[in-house]
């Protein structure tokens, strides 16, 4: 398999390991008995991590990958892959 690395690449490992550290946290807090409310505000920042993570994944996938299979379109048909770019955003 080739490697398919891109620039936001490292920076999404770095959110999944702090999205890593903050699930084990929770499981220790479950398991040393903390509040409900604490446990659920670690997990929100864990589910907030790892969406970050898909977000910028999916949209540098879009930036590159998409570009390369599609190439060089006139102006009237480059509107629409730009337009799916950006709604995209709100996935």
């Amino acid at each position: 398999m080739d490697k398919h690395l891109h620039k936001t690449h490292p920076q999404i490992v770095k959110r999944l390991k702090r999205a890593d550290g903050h699930l084990r946290g929770v499981i220790e807090m479950i398991e040393a008995g903390r509040t409900c409310l604490d446990i659920a505000q670690q997990l929100h920042a864990v589910e907030k991590a790892i969406a970050q993570a898909k977000k910028t994944l999916i949209q540098d996938h879009l930036d590159h990958c998409f570009e390369e299979v599609v190439g060089p379109l006139a102006r009237d048909r480059r509107r629409w892959i730009d337009e799916f770019k950006e709604i995209a955003k709100y996935l």
